[in-house]
């Protein structure tokens, strides 16, 4: 196979995650006879301060013509100005807009020689294997009006809350699709106690789960699922809610795993590329980390297994991206590990050393 790929490596230790990605892709390209022509282009920081935007045109059209996207991270203290007309996350909220991803997939495993390295209780954690499905493109994140005013000589600010039923219905969709595929169960999360948004979501999420009679549907309130993640992880399966929701719930879930450096994310879309599958934007979840930027000791596997994501969606490639994730599942059992995973005392691996073994050990 001989496929388009973009690298948008971003800011902090982007960079340095994104060339890892990048070398285990090659090896796998060689072992496998695939042919990944990766191009770099712009986004974040970076790219406001070379380029004057947060998502260069240049960047978003390449991005529109390439199979599948890799993105490092984005922002940093030099970018913090809550004030600022550009930010680094907004590149990033574009990207996802001008690709139209419209559902964010972050899968939580619990590899279990780290087990320990979780703040949960290992009994607690057992058999916890669950996948979250976060709505996108809509919400409180795109609602319009947003905006500030004066009322009553106060300063008052609207941020506006909107979904869709198509909005809906497509990402749940996609949730019970996969659900089919694992163990058959959707916990579908709102507050429909509250916000109208939420009982139209809870509406469309039951007509939707009356096309999968074999799929069992939950429903539980956002506060609820919060409480659940921390007590019983263990009975999820495929979770699925809106935008904000879901940005708060999976980056509490990835405490579960004892370091957000291991975990991946898919964003997919309806656009399909050449090879009929999703265009999809993939990513590790953590953020920028500069405080460790240029130090060659940043946790670069949840960059590797979000390549494993893209081959295994973008591609269609399941033998490859499996490789990956073997061999990830064999250095961490070997106790290979860096610096955010290590146990005091114990000694870890530098980024290029993790991504040397893991190419070694996929060309053997």
């Amino acid at each position: 196979m001989q496929a388009e790929l973009i690298l948008l490596p971003g800011d902090g230790i982007g960079p340095e995650i994104i060339q890892t990605a990048a070398a285990v892709l090659n090896t796998i390209g060689i072992r496998f006879g695939h042919d990944f022509n990766m191009q770099t282009y712009p986004i974040g920081g970076y790219a406001l301060d070379h380029h004057g935007s947060s998502l260069p045109q240049e960047t978003l059209a390449a991005c529109k013509k390439a199979d599948a996207v890799l993105l490092g991270a984005v922002g940093g203290p030099k970018w913090d100005d809550p004030t600022a007309p550009d930010r680094p996350e907004k590149g990033l909220l574009a990207i996802r807009k001008g690709l139209q991803l419209y559902a964010n997939l972050r899968p939580l495993w619990l590899h279990p020689a780290l087990i320990e390295s979780s703040p949960i209780k290992p009994e607690i954690l057992q058999g916890a294997n669950f996948i979250i499905v976060r709505e996108l493109t809509g919400g409180i994140y795109f609602g319009e009006p947003r905006l500030r005013r004066n009322v009553n000589g106060e300063e008052v600010a609207v941020d506006t809350m909107t979904y869709s039923e198509s909005e809906i219905r497509r990402v749940a969709k996609l949730a019970f699709e996969l659900a089919r595929t694992r163990k058959k169960k959707v916990t579908s999360v709102d507050k429909a106690n509250v916000l109208e948004c939420s009982r139209l979501w809870r509406q469309v999420v039951t007509r939707t789960a009356q096309e999968y009679p074999d799929v069992v549907l939950e429903h539980l309130l956002v506060d609820s699922a919060a409480m659940h993640l921390i007590n019983r992880p263990a009975t999820f399966d495929v979770m699925v809610t809106e935008n904000m929701f879901g940005d708060i719930l999976t980056d509490e879930a990835s405490v579960l795993s004892g370091s957000m450096g291991n975990l991946p994310s898919a964003s997919l879309g309806e656009d399909k590329n050449r090879w009929g599958k999703p265009r999809g934007l993939y990513e590790p979840i953590h953020g920028s980390a500069p405080d460790i930027a240029g130090k060659d000791i940043a946790n670069p596997i949840g960059t590797i297994l979000s390549a494993a994501m893209l081959l295994r969606y973008s591609l269609g490639l399941e033998t490859e991206a499996q490789t990956i994730e073997q061999t990830v599942d064999s250095i961490i059992q070997d106790g290979l590990r860096t610096a955010d995973l290590a146990r005091q005392g114990e000694q870890h691996l530098t980024t290029l050393q993790i991504q040397a073994e893991i190419c070694k050990r996929i060309a053997a």
